[in-house]
């Protein structure tokens, strides 16, 4: 057995600074311990024969290492990948070592002992930290980055040298009760420019997704930064950014990992990092999923995944009734390799530059699914990303999957409309969806009947939202005329109605109370949720009209079920996900193949 020689002296280096490629180090102990956003993260002695570091953490990817048992005690590894930066507060911070690649040279059951007798890297001589003969010549000082300092009095300020590689701290370190600091981190990404009108006056802002190795972190720029900032920043670029003021982040509008979120200020500064190519800060991911299976995900659901344009529509205007805001967007029909068709709609300048007509490759993230009369279609909103023609390989597969008559005949249309409702969907009556225990598990459960609507609550079936096309939030009536969004922290002088409609529907086995948001609530009443909202509250005798009519009536329901937790009870709760008139033959169909799976004949036809 032949042991890995270690890389002596190596961390005293590393420590003060000096970039060291491959290094060759011994795990003599590894923690887990707890982040500031409550992930597990694992914490190392790590020794190169001559000096230990106690200040080692692994990134969060390598967590399965550990988990499989590839890092015990006395294990050799070589550094693939690693960053220093500064943990805690000026003049009592401490530099730690971030691992985010590593290779395993040989497992502590072979190596079985402690080699040297290394004592902390700070007690080095300083002939350790003087680059050796054979090592190569000092880098040249960096090109002069583009840096933005929102300070018009002092237009040339810079960080006093504090923006660099070796000073940045990790997202995961940030809290409000720092004042001093810099993290270097990607843009995963940016949301649109989003503007509001009240009686305390106009505004903007735009708020961006930040990553590193620790973690991630939400940043937004209101008015004058937001000016200043926004097309200065991109989408994949790598930024060193200080200054910005920390708040706790509000859960129930950020989906990030982190306990905190950014606002930028006055003393904002934004740096552009030139040499992001070699940086260790990871790159935007994307969990391709294939068309075909978007058919079987939750109505909402957040997706990514790739397709080439196939067919490609005209670019359509319209303003919202509620806003009076004009809104542009274009629908395209993406195919994959799946066999599989779907709609993508895009928004705004992405809708009018768009050039469909060349069928590009196109691949997006976070995009939103919306489910309608059984088919579903996706949509960028906010906080996507869609790319044309990437330099990836599945780019490349895709595009000669395509041009050798690929999407010629793709069956699965995943966007059209079902007439008889969604069949992907298992029947089931009412009672056997309850016999069966549907919903008692960690995810929904999915199901679809034909049923006969009973009866339909008039009471508490609509809400006053806010009038912003991207919000739905319930506004506060602030009794003069005004109406207060805590979403987008605006007043507004007007609302839009949302649909919220609670009704009992039965089969021949069963009734049950289910519930359906705004547009299934359009489809089955027939009106717009804004007529409706006018007749509940200025005109009885029209909104009688309209819920009668309701009444039984038969639909193809296709309904989610999950058990809800309500105080001490738990209560087994049906909602409506899509809606559909009754195809009988298709119904029809589905009636004869039970028969025949009951009875065992089959059919002589």
């Amino acid at each position: 057995m032949v042991l890995a020689t270690l890389t002596g002296g190596v961390i005293a280096r590393i420590m003060h600074g000096e970039m060291v490629e491959g290094p060759v180090l011994q795990i003599l102990a590894i923690k887990k311990i707890n982040s500031t956003a409550d992930a597990e993260r694992y914490r190392i002695l790590i020794s190169d024969g001559k000096y230990f570091n106690s200040y080692a953490m692994l990134a969060s990817q390598l967590n399965q290492m550990q988990h499989n048992g590839e890092l015990d005690e006395f294990t050799i590894v070589r550094l693939d990948k690693y960053v220093t930066s500064m943990v805690g507060k000026d003049g009592a911070g401490k530099r730690v070592l971030i691992i985010s690649e590593l290779t395993v040279l040989n497992p502590g059951a072979e190596v079985k002992a402690k080699i040297g007798e290394p004592v902390t890297y700070e007690n080095a001589a300083k002939q350790d930290l003087a680059p050796k003969a054979a090592a190569p010549a000092p880098a040249k000082p960096a090109a002069k980055k583009e840096l933005v300092h929102n300070n018009n009095n002092n237009n040339n300020v810079t960080l006093n040298g504090t923006i660099n590689a070796g000073l940045t701290h990790p997202i995961s370190s940030l809290s409000p009760y720092q004042n001093k600091w810099v993290i270097k981190a990607r843009v995963t990404s940016k949301s649109a420019i989003r503007t509001w009108s009240n009686a305390r006056g106009e505004g903007k802002l735009f708020s961006m997704d930040l990553m590193d190795e620790s973690g991630e972190i939400r940043a937004t720029a209101f008015k004058e930064q937001c000016d200043k900032f926004y097309d200065l920043i991109q989408v994949e670029s790598v930024y060193y950014i200080s200054k910005c003021q920390l708040k706790p982040a509000n859960k129930q509008y950020s989906t990030l990992n982190n306990a905190y979120e950014m606002t930028f200020s006055g003393e904002t500064v934004v740096q552009l990092c030139e040499d992001a190519d070699g940086d260790p800060v990871p790159e935007i991911k994307y969990n391709l999923i294939p068309i075909a299976d978007v058919s079987s995900m939750e109505n909402k659901a957040v997706v990514d995944t790739i397709g080439i344009c196939k067919e490609v529509g005209e670019v359509q205007s319209f303003v919202s009734r509620s806003t009076n805001k004009e809104f542009t967007k274009r629908d395209i029909t993406l195919v994959d390799m799946s066999n599989a068709a779907i709609t993508l709609t895009i928004w705004g300048d992405d809708a009018v530059n768009f050039d469909g007509h060349v069928q590009p490759v196109v691949m997006v993230k976070g995009t939103r699914i919306n489910e309608f009369n059984g088919g579903k279609s996706l949509s960028l909103s906010g906080g996507s990303i869609m790319k044309i023609n990437p330099d990836i390989p599945e780019a490349h597969k895709l595009r000669g999957w395509f041009d050798n008559g690929g999407g010629d005949n793709v069956a699965n249309m995943v966007s059209a409309r079902t007439g008889g409702g969604n069949f992907s969907a298992d029947w089931m009556t009412l009672k056997d969806a309850r016999l069966r225990g549907l919903g008692a598990g960690d995810k929904p459960d999915f199901f679809q009947c034909k049923a006969v609507v009973h009866i339909v609550k008039q009471e508490n079936s609509f809400y006053r939202a806010c009038p912003q096309s991207d919000c739905n939030k319930k506004v506060i009536d602030e009794g003069n005329d005004q109406y207060r969004c805590e979403k987008c922290n605006a007043l507004y002088p007007n609302f839009k109605y949302r649909l919220l409609l609670n009704m009992s529907i039965g089969d021949w086995t069963s009734n049950r109370w289910v519930s359906s948001f705004n547009e299934v609530g359009e489809q089955l009443l027939g009106h717009s949720s804004q007529v409706v909202g006018e007749a509940l509250e200025n005109d009885q005798a029209k909104a009688e009209e309209i819920f009668s009519a309701l009444n039984f009536t038969s639909h193809i329901f296709k309904l989610r079920c999950k058990n809800e937790v309500y105080g001490d009870m738990t209560r087994n709760k049906l909602t409506v996900q899509s809606v559909a008139p009754i195809n009988y033959k298709e119904y029809n169909k589905h009636l004869l193949k039970e028969l025949q799976e009951i009875t065992g004949i089959g059919s002589s036809n």
